[in-house]
This record gives C-alpha cells, sequence and structure tokens, in this order.
C-alpha cells in the first residue's frame, strides 16, 4: 500500500470538534496530544466510561467526532454504540481497539460506527482517518483492511477449489453460458438430451444453485467460464 496522502480534504475553517472517550489516562492523553498537534482539530471534552461520556455529550457542546477506545472487553465499544444512536442520534464515531475479528468490525460498523482503527495505529494514519470521516467518507485501518482483502481472497479461491467439475461437465457449462438449450448441446456434443441433462443438474448440484440463471452467475462469478 503506497503513502497516505494527507491532502484534498474538503474540511471548513471551522475546527473539528473531537470527544475522546478511553477507559486508561495515559491512553487518553496521548491520544488528545496527537490530536492537538493538528491546527484542524480541537478537543471538546474527554470521558474514561461510557456513562461519563453519555452524561457530558448531553449536557455540554455537541462533538462532530468521537473517538471511543474502551477496552474493557470486546463488547463495550458495541454498547456504547448503541447507546449514543439512542441518545444523540448519527454521530460520526471512530472505534479504536485491538480486535481484528470481522464480524466485530461489521457490527460496529452496521451500528453507525464511520471508522474503525487498529490501537497500533500510526500517529499519521489516525490524524488521515479523523479528515477523512470528517468529511463524512468511513475508513477503516490499512492494516485491517488488508487483513480482510486477503481472508475475502481465500475464501473465493477455496469456494473455487471445492468446485470440481469433469471436462465434459466444464463442457456442458460453457454451451449453457452460451445460451444452447438441452437438444443444441446433445447434438453439438453428439450425445443424448437424458445425458446432457444429467450434467446440467449435477452443476446445479456442485455449484449449490436452483437455476440456470444462478448456475451462470455462479460460473461468471467464480470463472469457470
Amino acid at each position: 500500500m503506497g503513502p497516505l496522502i494527507r491532502t484534498g480534504f474538503n474540511l471548513t475553517s471551522k475546527l473539528v470538534s473531537i470527544f475522546i472517550v478511553e477507559d486508561h489516562n495515559i491512553v487518553r492523553d496521548g491520544i488528545k496530544s496527537i490530536i492537538e498537534k493538528d491546527p484542524a482539530f480541537r478537543v471538546i471534552g474527554e470521558a474514561k466510561s461510557d456513562d461519563e461520556a453519555i452524561e457530558k455529550l448531553s449536557q455540554g457542546e455537541p462533538a462532530e467526532i468521537i473517538l471511543s477506545g474502551l477496552n474493557h472487553s470486546e463488547q463495550s465499544n458495541i454498547n456504547f454504540l448503541e447507546r449514543l444512536k439512542s441518545s444523540q442520534g448519527e454521530i460520526k464515531t471512530i472505534i479504536l481497539s485491538s480486535t481484528e475479528d470481522e464480524k466485530y468490525v461489521d457490527k460496529a460498523f452496521r451500528l453507525g460506527a464511520f471508522g474503525y482503527l487498529l490501537k497500533n495505529v500510526s500517529q499519521e494514519e489516525m490524524i488521515f482517518a479523523i479528515k477523512h470521516i470528517a468529511t463524512g467518507e468511513k475508513y477503516i485501518s490499512a492494516g485491517m483492511a488488508v487483513k480482510l482483502l486477503d481472508r475475502l481472497n481465500s475464501n473465493i479461491l477455496s469456494q473455487k477449489l471445492q468446485v470440481e467439475l469433469s471436462r465434459r461437465e466444464s463442457e456442458v457449462l460453457g454451451l449453457i453460458a452460451d445460451g444452447l438449450t438441452n437438444n443444441e448441446i446433445a447434438n453439438k456434443l453428439f450425445t443424448s438430451r437424458r445425458t446432457i441433462e444429467g450434467h446440467r443438474q449435477n452443476l446445479l448440484d456442485k455449484t449449490n444453485t436452483r437455476n440456470t440463471a444462478a448456475l451462470i452467475r455462479f460460473a461468471v462469478k467464480n470463472g469457470l467460464v
């Protein structure tokens, strides 16, 4: 992955207001120090728990971005997102976590998170992510994104390897994709229609598809034709 480019953000002259939620004082102070080095940001508040954060956000100045690094458990940030959504509505929240579980990451975004950063993130990437999210876009740690992409590619490869077609089945599949009927395929391959119907059913079973249209979509998606 190439270097991060920190230009092209359409931020207004108004400072981006940020609220920090982190249960470890030294970590919270470190995050605040990093953020305040950038003239585009200002930290308007901080809290060491979700209860304290909800209370301060309800009573004080509204924040544009919330950076949450609660560390009690994987569920802490999820619970916080649910409570934020209930009390504050949509708000740009960045989760700072050591968890790389894709199900947890997916749930965080489904509950309204705008960003997900691993706790080993560099200062430069954290600033880049905040600026990116301030424009209304979403962001996930570069390291996490690479791992998710690798896992996706691995899953696709695994699915392909599970579908093993005979030479004749591959021929029939190609002719089905070309739009030929069972009779036309039988004539072209010098065999019976019943045999072709058997190959077609085997193809449906092996690819776990229900009809010809789904079979062709599967074949194209997985590079079988």
